[in-house]
C-alpha cells in the first residue's frame, strides 16, 4: 500500500505564490511518476505538472511558465511551486503517484487552494 500525503495549500491574494509538498509512503518501488492535478468545482480534474524519477518535468499550457515541480527522490516527495497565481487557479489539488512495474495509481486527498483578494 502507498499512501499520499499533501500540505501547503490556502488562501493566496492574486499574484501571489505558494508552494505545495507531496510525501507518498509506503511500498515504493520504481520506476514511477508523480504529478499534480487540479479540480475546480464544477470542472473536470486536469493534469498541471508531472516529474520522473529523472527529473523529466510536463506542464499543462495553463501553468507553463508559472509553476515549477521538483522532487526529493530519496523522500519520495513532490513539490509544487506556484508564482503568479490568478482566480482561475483556484482548485483543489491532488497528488498523484503512478508505478510503472504494476500500472497502479494512488491518490492524495488534496488540498485547497483559494486565488482571491
Amino acid at each position: 500500500q502507498v499512501q499520499i500525503v499533501e500540505s501547503g495549500g490556502g488562501l493566496v491574494q492574486p499574484g501571489g505564490s505558494l508552494r505545495l509538498s507531496c510525501a507518498a509512503s509506503g511500498n515504493i518501488v520504481g520506476p514511477y511518476t508523480m504529478a499534480w492535478y487540479r479540480q475546480a468545482p464544477g470542472k473536470q480534474r486536469e493534469l498541471a505538472a508531472t516529474i520522473n524519477l529523472g527529473g523529466l518535468t510536463d506542464y499543462a499550457d495553463s501553468v507553463k511558465g508559472r509553476f515549477s515541480i521538483s522532487s526529493d527522490n530519496a523522500k519520495h516527495t513532490a513539490y509544487l511551486q506556484m508564482n503568479s497565481l490568478g482566480p482561475e487557479d483556484t482548485a483543489l489539488y491532488l497528488c498523484n503517484i503512478h508505478f510503472f512495474r504494476t500500472n497502479l495509481s494512488y491518490w492524495g486527498q488534496g488540498t485547497q487552494v483559494t486565488v482571491s483578494s
